[in-house]
């Protein structure tokens, strides 16, 4: 594992890689999101987003094999077999830390199509890399706290529309809809401020998984749930760069859509939101206990 001095410098090495990478490859992005922003038709979209994908796909191989490349410790992952690349999924996962979509980009990258991400609306406004989700489609939404909810309800029906347009569209071309259901990255603070009945999870926010299930859930050959841990403890992005990110624990597994998801109206059946809390609680319930699986058992191993 680099240290001092060297550790800065592969820091700044894989920084400097990460922006170069992101300048090339938005340079050949760019024109072809623009052609469709020219040509708004489904036609023109089913032969652009293909190609736009693709070059997201290259650009996530490139810092994917550096920053996998420098970690002293490789990789436990488990369960990204049997997958395939040109059809739909629905990808759950646990959020604890930025390095948490570096993960999920090199472990599933070319198994299955592009992540496309839930994203806040400011970030839109990231330079570059923010017009480059705006041009892959990625969703943007406005995240209203539960005041601005309670004030006005019809906020929360404005973001699961939004949700619902950028499923229609993933629905044209294989997409990979990926949804961190605690909506915010894990601390002990935020769980104990939530109540939440876990060690290593915030509660999950059902919302958005079940808009996305309900406008395109026909077409997602089965959901990955997808659990991430850190036995040392959740790294930054800067300890990911510099090379000593620690144990990364990856565990997936293949869970089938119920049909009555993809029909029902989370928004209106009382009874079928229930029955959907009921389910991702459960999911919820047995991930927190892998999570600590995963981590008390290096807590068991004396370090050399």
């Amino acid at each position: 594992m680099p240290r001092g001095r060297l550790a800065w410098l592969t820091g700044a090495i894989s920084t400097l890689l990460l922006v170069a990478s992101t300048l090339f490859w938005c340079l050949l992005l760019f024109p072809l999101a623009l052609l469709k922003l020219l040509l708004p038709f489904a036609a023109v979209r089913r032969r652009i987003d293909p190609l736009l994908n693709g070059i997201a796909t290259a650009w996530v191989s490139c810092h994917s094999c550096w920053f996998e490349r420098i970690q002293r410790e490789p990789w436990d992952v488990q369960g990204n077999t049997g997958l395939r690349y040109a059809d739909w999924y629905l990808v759950n996962c646990n959020h604890q830390s930025w390095v948490d979509i570096f993960v999920l980009q090199a472990t599933l990258n070319r198994r299955i199509p592009l992540l496309k991400f839930f994203l806040k609306q400011q970030l839109i406004y990231v330079p570059v890399i923010g017009l480059a989700w705006w041009a892959l489609d990625f969703p943007f939404m406005k995240r209203h706290g539960k005041a601005d909810l309670r004030r006005n309800p019809a906020l929360g029906r404005q973001d699961q529309e939004a949700a619902r347009r950028a499923c229609e569209k993933f629905s044209l071309v294989p997409t990979s809809v990926m949804i961190f259901a605690e909506g915010t990255r894990f601390s002990e603070a935020k769980r104990d401020a939530q109540g939440a009945p876990y060690r290593h999870l915030l509660k999950p926010k059902a919302g958005g998984m079940a808009v996305a299930l309900n406008a395109m859930g026909a077409r997602f050959r089965s959901m990955i749930d997808v659990t991430i841990a850190y036995p040392d403890g959740a790294p930054s992005f800067w300890d990911l760069a510099c090379g000593r990110a620690g144990a990364v624990r990856v565990r997936m597994r293949q869970l089938p859509v119920p049909q009555a998801f993809c029909e029902a109206d989370y928004s209106r059946d009382k009874a079928f939101r229930a029955e959907f809390h009921h389910w991702l609680g459960q999911q919820w319930q047995a991930k927190d206990e892998e999570i600590e699986a995963l981590t008390a058992r290096d807590a068991a191993t004396p370090r050399s």
